[in-house]
């Protein structure tokens, strides 16, 4: 056992990790670039704002679908492939989309788009966490951070793409091109073979029942700390400017401030968590980024005013920032199951929970007031603070 990090990986891994770092960013960027043309394709399909809510509800449905088949394909062809080539047709998909003459031809896109998202999300993770394998200690956290700043980039490409009125279709249409030759490029300097000569003969499960009842409990613990994940981000995408409108009071410049306080400060500490995850381990930066979330949240609807509310939500990004990378890893590595399968499963928990979220808060909301369905968000901190025992107390090393 060693207790120092090594200074350098060999260039071979190095180029892995940088491939893993582009599919994540190329994985961000496509259905970002997407969002700020929205209105256009409602404007051209002539469709109202339930109609094209609608068509955007088949992204969630599509993801969920798939998402359980992503283990499957991994196995048949290996993670870097599966996450490469997805990209690759996720990048038609989008395009597809904003090409479409039709409502249900537009929500169809979508449909496929949601489900190839999914596998890729899951691939791309299971690589990643093969790499951080060969490395022996966190990385996982960058990845997720760069998959943050593809957002924000491919958001501002496609307002830039829209204020200089390039038609839609040849804006999405070069965007799949390019990304999509980047994914192709990537994939070359990926980890070659199967995923599975990293697995140990003893963690093939034997198919018995003591195998399924080893692994629930801790893989029911894990579902509910993605969940918790996705409820913390849907509090700032979704309702944190309802939030600074109706009961701050702010104007509608700042009403979208939470979102980016939020969005802001996760992405902060994706790409500073890795440090932390070595040095502390999952379990206790899981457990205190549970009690930041539930304090931040507490803070922003206990004392509503602009300043708290901007706090608040930066506390939480913070503090959710390496929950989901946490709990990938730990899936992932779960004692009896192949590698991807616990993720895979977790991936499609998480889909759940970022399904179940706006609705629920927003009945909580209707029945009593939006203050009592963001508490939703204070909840999920507390069962980080609970749940988060599941994950490893430290990152092994070894020489």
């Amino acid at each position: 056992m060693s207790d120092t990090l090594p200074v350098t990986a060999p260039p071979r891994l190095r180029a892995a990790r940088a491939a893993v770092a582009a599919c994540f960013f190329v994985n961000a960027v496509l259905f970002a670039d997407l969002v700020p043309r929205l209105p256009e394709v409602k404007d051209r399909l002539g469709v109202s704002n339930a109609e094209l809510g609608a068509a955007l509800a088949a992204l969630p449905l599509g993801a969920l679908v798939s998402a359980l088949a992503s283990a499957a394909l991994m196995r048949r062809f290996g993670s870097a492939r599966v996450a490469s080539w997805g990209l690759v047709a996720l990048a038609a998909a989008v395009w597809g989309a904003a090409l479409a003459p039709s409502w249900w031809l537009f929500a169809g896109a979508l449909f496929v788009a949601g489900a190839l998202d999914a596998v890729v999300d899951v691939a791309q993770n299971a690589h990643g966490l093969r790499v951080q394998r060969a490395y022996d200690r966190s990385i996982l956290n960058s990845f997720h951070g760069l998959w943050s700043i593809g957002a924000v980039a491919g958001g501002l490409l496609g307002s830039a793409a829209a204020g200089l009125r390039v038609p839609l279709g040849v804006h999405l249409g070069v965007v799949a091109a390019v990304f999509a030759v980047v994914a192709l490029v990537a994939h070359r300097s990926m980890l070659p073979g199967p995923d599975q000569e990293e697995v140990p003969d003893d963690a093939v499960p034997a198919g018995g029942r003591g195998t399924l009842r080893a692994v629930a409990l801790p893989l029911a613990a894990l579902g509910v700390l993605a969940a918790c994940g996705a409820f913390v981000e849907d509090a700032g995408s979704s309702w944190s400017a309802l939030w600074l409108r109706t009961e701050v009071g702010t104007g509608a410049a700042a009403a979208g401030l939470g979102f980016v306080a939020l969005s802001l400060a996760m992405t902060v500490g994706r790409l500073t968590g890795d440090r932390v995850v070595d040095r502390f381990g999952q379990r206790r930066v899981a457990r205190v980024g549970g009690a930041m979330v539930a304090a931040g949240m507490g803070l922003a609807l206990a004392v509503p005013s602009l300043a708290t509310t901007l706090a608040g939500f930066a506390l939480a990004g913070l503090g959710v920032a390496t929950l989901v990378p946490a709990v990938y890893a730990a899936a992932d590595d779960l004692p009896g199951l192949r590698h991807g399968v616990g993720l895979t499963l977790v991936n499609w928990l998480l889909r759940i929970g970022f399904l179940v979220s706006p609705p629920l808060v927003g009945a909580l909301a209707d029945a009593t007031s939006l203050r009592v369905g963001l508490l939703t968000a204070v909840v999920a901190g507390v069962a980080t603070v609970l749940c988060g025992r599941v994950l490893k107390a430290s990152v092994s090393r070894t020489t």
